[in-house]
């Protein structure tokens, strides 16, 4: 079961400093986005798939961890088969889970304190203009990288309980208690943030 994005390991990109490697992903998702020739885009996706495979994970735990985002680009893929040329529905697949596995490579070589606190000194210029909150904003996104583990084991544990009752595995019966569990738990979240004092009224 997948319980933590961050990948214990000593493979170069693990040594690579947590700014860098956010610069990297934003000026990659940048490049990603300026062209739309297939060819770029699928020398961008055996790039990007070769730095994933490189940080000591399985083939099974590799795709587990990028499988269901894969579907759902399969999916957006062959709905726009019918809207658009074959080339640009190539182009915008492999751009897409070419950006998908550079941010999994990044997640899965940073920790989130690590992450948390980049992304606060990254925000400090902003939140001097009165924009945002650094410390909030970080916070926010650490907790989503933190719990979308759980997401995942949670939506693991419900199609096992259909199972289990001899009842079909199918994502709309599964997605709404998905849900509602989610939202208790963000709600429990919230509670003890304030209780804490962590977030300023």
């Amino acid at each position: 079961m997948l319980t933590s994005l961050y990948v214990e390991g000593r493979s170069w990109f693990h040594r690579v400093p947590v700014r860098a490697k956010l610069v990297a992903l934003l000026l990659a998702s940048i490049a990603l986005f300026a062209t739309d020739s297939p060819l770029p885009l699928l020398a961008a996706f055996l790039l990007a798939g070769g730095l994933y495979l490189s940080l000591g994970l399985t083939l099974r735990q590799a795709f587990a961890r990028v499988g269901f985002v894969f579907f759902t680009i399969l999916v957006l893929a062959a709905v726009n088969l019918f809207l658009i040329p074959l080339p640009q529905v190539l182009a915008l697949a492999l751009r897409l889970t070419a950006l998908v596995l550079l941010a999994a490579a990044v997640t899965a070589t940073t920790t989130i304190g690590a992450f948390m606190d980049e992304v606060t000194v990254l925000l400090k210029p902003f939140e001097r203009l009165g924009l945002v909150r650094a410390a909030d904003v970080s916070l926010a996104l650490g907790l989503v990288l933190r719990f979308v583990p759980d997401i995942f084991a949670r939506y693991q544990a419900i199609s096992e309980a259909h199972r289990a009752r001899g009842l079909p595995v199918r994502p709309l019966t599964i997605i709404g208690p998905l849900i509602i569990l989610t939202l208790k738990d963000a709600d429990t979240i919230a509670a003890a943030i304030d209780a804490r004092g962590f977030r300023r009224q």
